[in-house]
């Protein structure tokens, strides 16, 4: 695809890299076939294919709408697209270069901008957890429709007390401690009985996805410093790895090494981070190998891949073969590679193709009648858990309670 960038951005880095991914897009039209929000609307422009001519317009100098941010906002950014491009196409870093110049340049009405705000810095405080007791609390009394939007509480069961030589780091995550708490002590429970003391470095926090996906990448970029100054003297000294139960913040963090590349203070620092930074299902395997560790059983699952951790990150397959090793019937189902509709804050902005989303995604994975659903992502177990009586874990938490249990 031949591109004329706009004197405004030509001499950028983000100016470099999108004309780089641009002259890469062949036009060919496969990543539309796979594009859920396409196969919702039926729309070119809301598809991978259409929004690319969309941005590339944009850097090419012409004017932004409020229609050109709707179609990019419509975006769930599930990077299935990614999968599907027999070109390479980094589509996902395209979305980000253009979704913020459109930001820029097309002031969103007031009630938007607030509600923006609210999410970026509500998520990520650390008032999330009390007002989420709160929530909580009154949650008996919430009509049907809003009660499903607030977890019920949740017992985190014992963090293990013992420590080993062999540590590696946790990040913790922003909503996750509030909303699933035994998703983290589950982690820390599994990797004790293997011999690997989990540590979580107070100073960390949000891993920025949320702000940077919100378009304000100074916000998203700071989060990424905060994080990596806090686990830095714990690399420094021999961890071996970062620990992410939670697939979006891998996808965000294994990207810290390309955001922070022209960054002369964490270029070096990032990409190190990057490197050392390791889905739980990337190292349960070895860790179960080296114990011996197996387990049977006759439970029933289906296993959710959120589209951070199959797209994304591009580990497929992983997770279904460590619940077969420890007994479980992990049952195929239809579609398995498109989008729950949670998509971070999507499920806020785009509540209606959102529903429809997550409704397609439970009817395909109640279809062969599991005794669970597991997923490996906290928003995608919170929205899946909002349409459905069947019982909606991380994947962690289902192996915790095998290997307590023999």
């Amino acid at each position: 695809m031949q591109t004329l960038l706009a004197e405004f951005i030509r001499s950028t880095p983000e100016g470099a890299e999108a004309a780089e991914i641009l002259g890469k897009c062949v036009h060919c039209g496969f990543c539309t076939a796979t594009c859920p929000t396409y196969q919702l609307l039926g729309d070119e422009l809301d598809g991978p294919r259409g929004r690319i001519y969309l941005i590339k317009q944009v850097l090419e100098g012409a004017a932004p709408t409020q229609k050109t941010q709707l179609h990019l906002d419509r975006c769930l950014t599930c990077r299935n697209c990614e999968t599907t491009c027999p070109s390479g196409v980094q589509y996902g870093r395209l979305l980000d270069i253009g979704r913020k110049v459109v930001e820029d340049r097309v002031p969103r009405p007031r009630a938007q901008r607030l509600m923006r705000t609210a999410l970026k810095e509500g998520l990520t405080s650390p008032l999330f957890a009390p007002a989420l007791k709160l929530g909580q609390m009154v949650r008996p009394l919430l009509p049907a429709t809003l009660k499903r939007k607030v977890p019920a509480k949740q017992d985190a069961g014992a963090w293990p007390a013992r420590t080993h030589a062999r540590r590696m780091l946790l990040l913790a995550g922003c909503v996750q401690p509030a909303m699933a708490p035994n998703i983290n002590a589950a982690t820390a429970r599994v990797f004790d009985a293997l011999g690997v003391e989990l540590v979580v470095p107070k100073a960390a926090g949000c891993c920025g996805a949320i702000r940077y996906h919100l378009n304000d990448h100074d916000g998203g970029l700071a989060d990424a410093r905060r994080n990596i100054d806090a686990w830095w003297p714990h690399i420094e000294a021999g961890c071996e790895a970062i620990v992410m139960n939670a697939s979006g913040c891998g996808a965000q963090v294994r990207e810290y090494g390309h955001l922070l590349r022209l960054d002369p203070a964490y270029a070096a620092k990032a990409k190190r981070v990057s490197e050392v930074t390791k889905d739980v299902a990337e190292l349960l395997p070895a860790l179960l190998a080296e114990k011996g560790l197996t387990a049977r059983g006759d439970a029933r699952v289906v296993f959710h891949p959120p589209c951070t951790l199959q797209h994304a990150q591009q580990i497929r397959g992983a997770v279904e073969a460590l619940l077969a090793s420890f007994g479980a019937e992990v049952l195929p189902f239809a579609d398995s590679h498109l989008c729950c509709g949670s998509a971070g804050t999507y499920s806020i902005f785009q509540p209606e193709l959102s529903m429809q989303l997550r409704d397609r995604k439970l009817a395909s994975l109640q279809q062969p009648q599991p005794d669970e659903i597991l997923s490996a992502n906290i928003g995608c177990i919170a929205h899946l858990s909002t349409g459905t009586d069947t019982p909606v874990k991380h994947w962690i938490e289902w192996l915790d309670g095998r290997l307590r249990a023999g």
